[in-house]
């Protein structure tokens, strides 16, 4: 099949929705299938207010033509944002079918930020996805928490890890437990939790985000990495003792999977994503006190984590979105 997807996130930026979308475009040409992205690069761009270092389209309406012009068999609209409207607009007037996909927690994000009541952002969601034939979503408690809130036509996608990119290295030796963050220095990452934990030990914070400079001038004992890549970031990964994940709004947090398949367990707070993915006792520790399950996290036996990962890959996640294109493909022959 010929694929399109439009996404108001692509490379360069760094997060869970270009790595998926990365991973799975990956994945779909090994299964046979041809991929094309219509994303922000292909149009003027302006900065997104809060993140300076995002840019989305500043001409949108382009994206009709871009569509008709595709030849494409089928459609997946993988944002909400400018881009991923237009292509909702246009493919909804021609009466084209579309599949969508639901990567983050949008609502609580914008309340973190914002104030702005949750309610607001479902409403937002729910008129957008509804349009579609069918929304992929991370895991089966994001499926289970977004059906209690009104939406429908809902399906798990998943998500995956590359464990020949992500694997265990060599350790420097320590006197103290190293804890690792990798990730957005926003608000909504909840990263302060990890630098108010009261514990002797070394915390790295690997990314870079609006909260940086703030945190950065109030937590000075604590390592700041910036954004690594490649090499340098698999090796933080393997030689942390644990990894913290102190969101409470992620659908998923492939951050999570990655330092897995380092050998590294995952301490977390048991709310959506990480109860998807956290085995207690076999790749990291639940506690609704961070400290806690830092304590535990610490015992769990390194290769365990590291076969956890091993059982989850791209490819089926590729897989299952090529079955929604599919799907969409046959009813707009219909």
């Amino acid at each position: 099949m010929n694929i399109l997807v439009v996404t108001d996130a692509w490379l360069p930026q760094t997060n869970g929705v270009v790595t998926t979308l990365a991973n799975v475009i990956a994945g779909l040409a090994a299964l046979g299938h041809r991929t094309s992205v219509v994303e922000p690069h292909g149009f003027p761009t302006v900065p997104l207010p809060g993140y300076a270092e995002i840019r989305v389209a500043a001409t949108p309406w382009r994206v009709g033509p871009l569509i008709d012009a595709s030849g494409a068999d089928a459609f997946h609209i993988a944002t909400e944002g400018p881009l991923g409207l237009a292509a909702r607009r246009h493919l909804k007037r021609r009466g084209i079918p579309f599949s969508t996909s639901l990567h983050t927690k949008f609502p609580e994000y914008v309340r973190a930020r914002t104030g702005l009541p949750i309610a607001i952002g479902d409403r937002f969601l729910r008129w957008f996805h509804r349009a579609a034939a069918c929304t992929l979503v991370t895991t089966a408690s994001h499926r289970a928490e977004l059906m209690q809130r009104g939406f429908d036509g809902l399906e798990i996608w998943g998500r995956g890890v590359d464990t020949n990119r992500f694997r265990p290295r060599r350790r420097t030796a320590r006197q103290r437990p190293k804890l690792l963050y990798v990730g957005r220095v926003a608000k909504e990452k909840n990263v302060e939790a990890l630098l108010e934990i009261d514990m002797c030990a070394d915390k790295v914070v690997v990314g870079d985000g609006p909260e940086l400079a703030m945190l950065r001038r109030r937590y000075p004992e604590a390592h700041w990495r910036g954004y690594l890549y490649g090499g340098d970031l698999t090796a933080s990964y393997a030689d942390a003792d644990v990894f913290v994940f102190p969101s409470r709004t992620d659908t998923f947090g492939l951050v999570m999977l990655e330092a897995m398949a380092c050998g590294t367990p995952v301490a977390a707070y048991p709310v959506t994503g990480p109860k998807d993915v956290i085995v207690e006792g076999v790749n990291g520790a639940l506690d609704v006190d961070l400290d806690k399950a830092i304590d535990r996290a610490l015992r769990v036996p390194r290769e365990s984590c590291r076969e956890f990962a091993l059982a989850n890959d791209w490819q089926a996640v590729a897989r299952r979105l090529a079955d929604a294109a599919h799907r969409t493909s046959a009813l707009g022959n219909l």
